[in-house]
């Protein structure tokens, strides 16, 4: 008898085992997402746990913001320096792109770093050489190497409107004008008679009857950019810094790149030629906050990219569309905007961002709505098609304490906020605070933290390059507070659907039309706290359910 209830009891456990087994297949078929705030690894449930990542190697990037004078400093003389970003590298990506360790982070936009007295470095006193404040172009050198080793990209702030007034060019050319000699040095800047220039723009005077304009500052007088002298000098510049490895520039006020004797489409066009005689794959993306007809105009120049800037801030029309729970109309906003810049450059890539170092941070304008609303619109400008930009911080949740001083915006990188960094950034340094949601170190440790968001997001854009190669299909399924659409890139489709709403879960059907045999590639899911943290996207019958604040990445089933 008890070899009969042995037999059966070990019968009865073999068939737990098939049917768990079952199950667990059934539930990984409806593709249905997991937890989305960590990394997803380890995680069967989870469809990007089996999804793998492959490093880019073409101008499509997930860039970082570096404002070099605030992000680490390696010496303790209270000044961020370049070592202090080599030693930070693996948090920004470790050279492994299916790790999951790390930000995901593979191309850096650094702010100025050439020799000049101010501490923002955007009046350049030397365009050959590195800041001592920052280090040395061995020291560039170095992160120019470790950056390439872990496949990330580096392009350099480059300021060609203007110049410092302490740049010995300038000095020699404002003595020969008192002198009066016009045909020396003169030639490089901005140098007229006094009744040349309107009488609101800003100049410097040199005698009585001459004057550089000086638009942006007394200490920044502006180059001829149409002027042969200075061409000649800019193609010294370009190809020092990129025949020493780095792989394009961001290049400062393209919106001033005018005179009377040139335009911008003129200028630029010149200046993306010669870049790219000199390295053909170099990337350029170019600082432009004028209004869409001037952005689109300059695109004819064949510049890569113009920041995106009326997508930017808490009044641009990515947070005004989260605030406002309109999806469907942001969507359509960001496929208007596409259409029209490729109409002027076909090869254009879209560049959106939430803020920058002049601007106030995208926290100041989010967090007091709550953690999801953060961690949504991230996941919501991260995943449109182009290269996203990231400004340091903004990835936990910095704010600027003090709003009325650009300085405030510059404040120092937390790795720890048990033990705050003592950087300060033109007289703000006590003003800054602890974050909110804590360091580096501390969102790390919290699975349900804004920074594994970001690092979630990310690595669902990498593991899907369409994200940000394709071209973007408005989709309407239904619901004003939807936002989707799909990308196509060389063939392949994937549909990318956001729920708007942040407290109410939304069931859409997906049309076959839309894209058919549909399963779910990853999803996010932006909750305010641990108790909602399993919440996912799911797919059924034909029908998504997106709980609040969420968003999807489908992909035809092969």
């Amino acid at each position: 008898m008890k070899k009969i209830i042995a037999l059966i009891l070990c019968m009865l456990l073999l068939c737990g085992v098939v049917l768990t087994g079952c199950n667990e297949g059934a539930q990984s078929s409806q593709g249905s997402g997991s937890s989305s705030n960590g990394s997803g690894s380890g995680d069967s449930a989870d469809p990007m746990a089996s999804v793998k990542a492959t490093a880019s190697t073409d101008k499509y990037r997930n860039f970082y913001q570096i404002f070099v004078h605030s992000f680490a400093d390696s010496d303790g003389d209270q000044t961020g320096d370049l070592q202090g970003i080599i030693d930070h590298l693996d948090y920004l990506n470790d050279g492994d792109p299916d790790s999951g360790d790390d930000l995901g982070i593979d191309a850096i936009w650094l702010t100025p770093i050439m020799p000049s007295k101010s501490y923002h470095k955007y009046d350049v006193e030397n365009y050959y050489d590195i800041d001592p404040d920052f280090g040395t172009l061995e020291t560039f050198d170095t992160l120019l190497a470790e950056c390439h080793k872990r496949g990330i990209n580096l392009i350099m702030d480059l300021v060609l409107n203007h110049i410092s007034s302490n740049h010995p060019l300038f000095q020699s050319a404002f003595k020969q004008v008192q002198e009066g000699k016009l045909d020396g040095d003169a030639q490089y800047f901005e140098i007229r008679s006094g009744d040349f220039f309107s009488f609101d723009t800003q100049v410097i005077q040199i005698t009585p009857g001459y004057v550089c304009e000086a638009n942006f500052s007394q200490e920044m007088p502006e180059w001829d950019l149409n002027s042969e002298k200075t061409r000649e000098e800019f193609t010294k510049i370009a190809k020092f810094w990129l025949d020493r490895g780095v792989d394009g520039f961001r290049l400062d006020a393209c919106k001033y790149f005018t005179n009377p004797d040139t335009d911008g489409v003129e200028f630029l066009s010149w200046f993306m030629k010669t870049c790219r005689e000199i390295k053909p794959d170099v990337y350029v993306v170019g600082e432009n906050w004028d209004d869409d007809s001037e952005i689109e105009k300059l695109f004819k120049s064949g510049i890569d990219s113009q920041f995106a800037f009326r997508f930017a801030q808490s009044t641009g029309a990515i947070i005004s569309a989260v605030n406002g729970k309109k999806g469907k109309n942001i969507v359509e906003k960001v496929k208007n905007y596409e259409d029209k810049m490729r109409a002027a450059n076909p090869d254009f890539i879209n560049t959106l961002f939430l803020s920058n170092h002049d601007q106030v941070r995208v926290a100041n304008g989010l967090q007091y709505r709550g953690l999801s609303y953060e961690k949504f619109t991230a996941g919501v400008y991260l995943l449109f098609p182009g290269n996203p930009f990231i400004y340091y911080g903004e990835e936990i949740g910095i704010k600027a304490e003090n709003t009325t001083n650009d300085a405030a915006f510059r404040t120092p990188m937390v790795f720890d906020s048990d033990d705050m960094p003592t950087i300060f950034v033109n007289g703000i340094g006590d003003e800054f605070t602890t974050p909110k949601h804590g360091g580096v170190k501390q969102q790390l440790a919290d699975e349900n933290s804004l920074l594994n968001y970001y690092r979630r997001a990310i690595r669902l854009k990498v593991q899907n390059p369409e994200l940000a190669r394709g071209q973007m299909t408005v989709r309407d399924l239904g619901d004003g507070k939807i936002g989707a659409y799909t990308v196509d890139y060389e063939g392949s489709e994937l549909l990318v659907v956001h729920n708007f709403d942040p407290d109410k879960t939304i069931t859409v059907a997906l049309p076959d039309d839309v894209l058919p045999n549909a399963e779910i590639r990853g999803d996010l899911v932006a909750t305010d706290d641990d108790a909602q943290a399993q919440l996912h996207v799911t797919y059924e019958d034909g029908k998504l359910i997106l709980p609040p604040h969420s968003s999807v990445v489908m992909k035809s089933a092969a």
